[in-house]
């Protein structure tokens, strides 16, 4: 999930975050960008409001009425006032020495620190489309939220953001809000009728490890040493200035080799007589018709298409689908250039400009850039021509499509050699701890949701373990013992299968089932929310809601919410069948749609078969005719259990899970 252009904003992110570690020894006194104008800060909590100034400045603090006085020490200054319910809007003035600070429109609310991956990351412009209109008519100023910027450090805590201001959900903002975020905010504001601020601090592709302290890192040595090394300025300055290089030299080889840049093949009309044929969706590896091309990892091959198109359909709005595309591209219309991604998650979505389309014949070439060794167009993902006089990010259906899938045109242009594997500084161990949770920790808060695991897949063996270490630290860090943890569960991803086998993804999902051991924890089931062919599924609302619930149960009191799916609580032999009992169920199981599916059993040797199931109330009684003794049971244990359906009577489904059958 890493975007090799990344390296070229290493070195001004270091610059920047550097002087973070200065100690704080201002002339005029200062507050943190968390405390800025639209703050949400957390209500029925002792509320802290700090800052920095002089050494020995008395600062006084104004806020809802109340004032508090104190003196910095060691360049710091710090005041609590007493707890206070919802509401607001408040202003804050801190008035020091030499200067004034006034911050305006304070609420009082529920504040949540929001963090993991990308699909915790993922902005709501991103799925526009699957929520038309959200966007351009969402009022809610209630519903804030402060999105932190990439950053990280390894030499220990920053104080303070570099970067970052409170932002509330109307139509001039939202298309940058965490879509999981704010879906989770809209159901918490709809409950409750109380603020919500959400900070938003998740890092595409980081590993679980970026996010503990240096003090957990004692525990798993491996981490720590990898951290080691990047304490010393230089050699972080040498690292990054090693990989530009290697990136640089990479494109700028390629750009040399590359014929069609050379032979201008983006130009409306081109004589591709000699090039062979693309079925478009798909990749290459799978279709090519010599060894030479199925054999294409590392370079550019440029494809293109010739479409008809009539006066009625130039006269309209038109935006280009190309689906995803297998690692990079660049998209040119007759010739002029639409469009470019750098990596191959994002969705193409491409406006064409006013009169570049024209009534007849009308071309469309697209050189792609492969550096992950499958290059091509990913499938069942939209490939169309989009017409629509709405505006552009309504036109999801259009008032009609020109198809592009099918046959096109391929040349390979110029092969390369892999390219050469970079360090991410983001993803380092402790990095992220220290550069974007720390400063939120002189908060209080009411939570944290997470939806990250993806980046650990492979090492689920430590994963709980880790995940219980994190949460504890974070715990700790803010000091609340009992902070609440909802995260969500990895959705189901990658290509189904017929028979039962193992998964990397399932092992991760039980060591994240198995992490609500850990008090005031809930975990939101994803695996009907996600999609075989995009690590970043398009629902995120179902996904925020979900946490929600979680969070209604474990944050907010409501013990008896029907907030989880059916949850595995007792595995027992009944002779040649096995009962599994199941809290969570509401009204009773459900195996939606008829038999249920994805229950698999074995014996003492672990090889699984397909079973049969028979839903009792709270029960499942399950059995296989090619297993007369049951040792183990799995539900849903894949990649991705496409079709897996057992539901409570709310409606939410079952975790999957590995059980060894007792006697």
């Amino acid at each position: 999930m890493r975007n090799p252009r990344a390296v070229y904003s290493q070195l001004m992110l270091l610059i920047c975050l550097s002087l973070l570690s200065i100690s704080n020894a201002f002339a005029d006194v200062t507050l943190p960008r968390l405390l800025n104008d639209g703050a949400i800060l957390q209500r029925d909590k002792p509320l802290t409001i700090w800052g920095w100034a002089a050494e020995g400045e008395k600062v006084i603090v104004n806020f809802a009425g109340k004032e508090k006085s104190t003196q910095a020490f060691e360049g710091k200054w710090q005041v609590t006032f007493p707890a206070r319910k919802a509401g607001g809007p408040y202003e804050l003035v801190v008035t020091g020495e030499r200067n004034q600070l006034k911050r305006s429109n304070i609420l009082l609310g529920d504040l949540w620190v929001a963090s993991g991956q990308s699909n915790m990351e993922l902005p709501l412009r991103r799925v526009r489309y699957q929520y038309p209109g959200l966007i351009e008519t969402t009022q809610q100023p209630n519903i804030r939220e402060f999105n932190v910027p990439v950053a990280y450090a390894f030499k220990g805590p920053l104080s303070d953001y570099t970067q970052g201001d409170w932002k509330a959900a109307t139509p001039e903002n939202l298309e940058n809000f965490s879509a999981v975020g704010f879906s989770f905010a809209q159901k918490l504001l709809a409950e409750n009728k109380v603020p919500v601020g959400i900070i938003t601090i998740p890092v595409g592709g980081s590993p679980a490890e970026a996010w503990v302290s240096e003090s957990v890192l004692q525990k798993y040595p491996q981490y720590l040493q990898k951290l080691q090394p990047f304490k010393d300025d230089a050699h972080v300055q040498a690292t990054i200035a090693k990989d530009k290089a290697n990136s640089d030299k990479w494109y700028g080889d390629l750009g040399a080799a590359d014929i069609g840049l050379k032979n201008n093949w983006s130009q409306e009309k081109l004589d591709t007589s000699a090039w062979k044929t693309l079925q478009v969706p798909g990749f290459l590896k799978e279709q090519a018709d010599n060894k030479n091309d199925r054999d294409f990892t590392n370079g550019a091959f440029w494809v293109r298409k010739t479409i008809e198109l009539t006066q009625a359909q130039v006269a309209k709005k038109a935006v280009l689908w190309l689906g995803c595309i297998v690692d990079g591209d660049q998209v040119f219309v007759n010739g002029q250039a639409v469009g470019q991604t750098g990596y191959q998650y994002p969705p193409r979505i491409y406006a064409v400009p006013a009169g570049l389309l024209k009534p007849g014949k009308n071309s469309i070439a697209i050189r792609v850039t492969s550096y992950s060794a499958n290059a091509g167009f990913v499938k069942d993902k939209r490939y169309a021509l989009m017409f629509g006089d709405s505006k552009f990010g309504e036109a999801y259906s259009g008032d009609e499509e020109v198809s592009l899938r099918g046959e096109w045109q391929y040349k390979i242009a110029a092969a390369a050699a892999a390219m050469q594997p970079g360090t991410t500084l983001h993803y380092l161990p402790s990095s992220l701890f220290n550069a974007k949770l720390a400063p939120a920790l002189p908060l209080k808060i009411k939570g944290v949701i997470w939806y990250q695991g993806e980046s650990n897949v492979g090492r689920a063996a430590e994963y709980q373990q880790l995940m219980t270490d994190l949460i504890g630290d974070w715990r700790k860090q803010f000091q609340q013992p009992d902070l609440p943890f909802v995260y969500v569960q990895l959705a189901n991803f990658l290509p189904a299968g017929s028979q039962p086998g193992e998964s990397g993804w399932a092992e991760l999902r039980e060591a994240q089932r198995k992490t609500l051991a850990v008090k005031n924890t809930a975990m939101a089931v994803a695996i009907d929310a996600g999609e075989w062919n995009d690590i970043h599924p398009l629902d995120k609302q179902k996904v925020g809601e979900r946490l929600a619930l979680g969070a209604l149960k474990v944050a907010y009191g409501k013990k008896s919410l029907l907030a989880s799916g059916p949850s595995l609580k007792k595995v027992k032999a009944k002779g040649s069948k096995v009962e599994l009992t199941f809290a969570d169920a509401g009204k009773g199981l459900q195996a939606v749609g008829g038999e249920l599916k994805h229950i698999a059993l074995a014996g003492a040797d672990k090889k699984f078969v397909w079973a049969k199931a028979e839903v009792k109330s709270n029960k499942l009684v399950v059995w296989a005719d090619a297993v007369a003794e049951p040792k183990w049971v799995r539900y849903a244990w894949a990649d991705n259990p496409e079709g897996a359906n057992l539901y409570n009577s709310a409606g939410l489904p079952a975790s999957p899970f590995e059980a060894r059958v007792l006697d």
